[in-house]
């Protein structure tokens, strides 16, 4: 199913929205959705269960809850795992609160933190408040990782933020509606945040609850994996629209300096031959080879840079996933 097909439903709008991707989590379901609604118990809202092809009986759950609480679930299945960007991706187009809140189905994030993070964008005027774990429940091989990872993510983006992958996080709707989360960029939504025009971006202390079913679906590779989003992030953020302000420039910088080598080697070569002085032949200076290595692969970059504005003028921004099944 088309993701645009579920933003067709005819849902009233609402105060708040809390979006919570889900992955073989059945046994934390209903004890998350239960303390949501005691948090929320006179109030406006929506908790959108958007379950990432789990294995287990999830799904089931999410259903059962449905029909226990009506109105203030909705559910989304995918056909098969697809990560919890996707997840992110879907539940931002299916929400219709004026705030957003994302949250972890694992029971890590707690519910009580909602009502402060729905003020503070409502009353302080913040386009994006994220969660800041603080006090931690993770062994050392866990936290030392984290901290580098959101060292260099403030270093390259200029966001001063503690902690950017906390699943806990509060949005205006614009937010969500104008960002797109591809990949495994879900670490990177204040990035992307920041690059969509939304810079007012807030930080709260969050409790971290130790967790208390299942294992973490995410291991070791994340870091990397999160090393090169934040390059990728960083490029797409600068060159996105304009590859050729890149690769332009450093194909004509490279093809410049190639062929200004191959001209000093060549009228070199023609002022001998006209005063009768001794020469190599052009072929036997190695200068000549890094002369025609540089013209060549700055035409390269060059072509690369326009065929990249070729693409991103044609490109569809649209996103579709494999659903299964909605509620």
């Amino acid at each position: 199913m088309d993701t645009d097909q579920l933003t067709t439903s005819a849902r009233p709008e609402c105060d708040l929205s809390i979006v919570v991707p889900l992955f073989n989590e059945e046994e934390s379901l209903p004890e998350l959705m239960a303390w949501i609604h005691r948090v929320l118990p006179n109030r406006h809202y929506e908790v959108v269960f958007v379950d990432d092809g789990s294995s287990d009986g999830s799904w089931k759950v999410v259903q059962s809850l449905k029909e226990q609480y009506g109105d203030k679930v909705v559910g989304v299945s995918f056909a098969r795992n697809q990560g919890k960007s996707a997840a992110l991706h879907t539940g931002f187009k299916v929400v219709r609160g004026k705030v957003v809140i994302t949250m972890d189905a694992d029971l890590q994030d707690s519910p009580d933190e909602i009502l402060e993070l729905e003020r503070r964008i409502v009353e302080e005027g913040f386009d994006l408040i994220s969660g800041w774990k603080k006090k931690r429940h993770d062994p050392i091989t866990k936290t030392v990782p984290t901290k580098l990872y959101n060292w260099a993510t403030r270093r390259v983006s200029g966001i001063h933020l503690h902690d950017f992958n906390c699943g806990l996080k509060a949005y205006r709707r614009e937010v969500v509606q104008a960002v797109e989360v591809n990949g495994e960029m879900h670490r990177y939504i204040p990035v992307l945040a920041k690059q969509a025009g939304f810079s007012k971006i807030g930080e709260q202390v969050v409790q971290h609850q130790a967790r208390k079913y299942g294992t973490t679906k995410f291991g070791l590779e994340r870091f990397v994996n999160g090393f090169l989003d934040l390059l990728t992030i960083s490029f797409l953020g600068r060159f996105g629209n304009k590859p050729m302000h890149l690769f332009g420039v450093l194909g004509t910088l490279m093809f410049a300096g190639g062929f200004a080598l191959f001209a000093g080697i060549g009228g070199y070569k023609l002022w001998a031959l006209y005063s009768a002085l001794p020469a190599k032949n052009i072929a036997d200076i190695s200068a000549f080879y890094i002369a025609l290595c540089c013209m060549v692969m700055g035409l390269q970059l060059f072509l690369a840079g326009f065929l990249g504005e070729l693409v991103t003028r044609n490109a569809s921004s649209r996103n579709v996933y494999s659903l299964k099944d909605t509620l």
